[in-house]
């Protein structure tokens, strides 16, 4: 069991969606840095464009850029298209792109629920659909495709921000993924979550700005994420090592979700 077989993704075929910025540009990287073939998509072009210029420049591995709006359901049959004339097959698809929406309670509106809805939870089943025949042809039953959901701790606990819609939709997800790991384990492609903690990202931007050292105190490891944190866990998961795990939901937040205050 060489270490450098075990976690090797050289030459697979990866999409990350919303892959330009914050985390999913962390996990882009992981796999570019390590000899992999990513898609990126974005709504920015230009943004996904500057990303894939500096992926590429670490080398080993290819990175592309798609453009795709994913709120847009005919955007996401474009993105099949579009892939499908580059790739005959998908080896690893990582949901992450997603949005968020906090409001007061009372004032908490119901176009919040459809955006993030939409996004965080109805397009990663739309788009994992549309991609399971280009898994299946990169699966095999001791290699499998690898579906990995980008979920969050809010949708284990009960987060104090008032993001009601998110936190609903990252639980969601979650279950989403499990039910997928039952269906499509059958098909050899395996179905994971990672529940991201705190990360560096135009999400967390504001938050972070005003209570990183309070969000600190309350992890453990007294830390917020790094790139390699989310981007290894990637790795594991795509790769022979992680090749046998199937409907877990992995939590990447340094203790978060176990911190008790008393």
């Amino acid at each position: 069991m060489d270490v450098s077989n075990l976690f090797d993704v050289k030459g697979k075929v990866v999409l990350v969606t919303g892959g330009a910025k914050g985390i999913g540009r962390m996990i882009s990287e992981g796999y570019v840095a390590n000899g992999a073939t990513v898609y990126i998509t974005a709504r920015d072009l230009p943004a996904s464009e500057k990303a894939v210029e500096e992926l590429n420049a670490l080398g080993k591995g290819k990175a592309y850029a798609i453009r795709a709006d994913l709120y847009k359901e005919e955007d996401c049959k474009k993105l099949i298209e579009e892939f499908s004339k580059r790739e005959s097959k998908l080896n690893v698809l990582v949901n992450n792109a997603g949005s968020n929406w906090g409001a007061p309670y009372d004032e908490y509106p119901s176009s919040a629920w459809t955006r993030v809805l939409t996004l965080n939870l109805q397009r990663v089943f739309q788009v994992t659909q549309l991609f399971t025949p280009l898994l299946e042809k990169a699966a095999s039953p001791m290699d499998p495709a690898r579906i990995i959901n980008i979920g969050s701790i809010d949708g284990l606990r009960v987060p104090s921000l008032e993001t009601f819609a998110y936190s609903s939709s990252k639980a969601g997800l979650h279950h989403l993924s499990r039910v997928l790991a039952n269906h499509l384990g059958k098909r050899n492609i395996t179905s994971n979550v990672l529940a991201c903690g705190p990360f560096e990202s135009k999400m967390m931007a504001a938050t972070l700005a005003k209570f990183q050292d309070v969000i600190e105190s309350g992890i453990p490891l007294g830390r917020i994420g790094t790139p390699q944190d989310v981007a290894g866990s990637c790795l594991f998961l795509s790769s022979r090592a992680g090749a046998y795990i199937n409907g877990a939901t992995i939590s990447v937040d340094g203790g978060s979700v176990v911190s008790a205050k008393l």
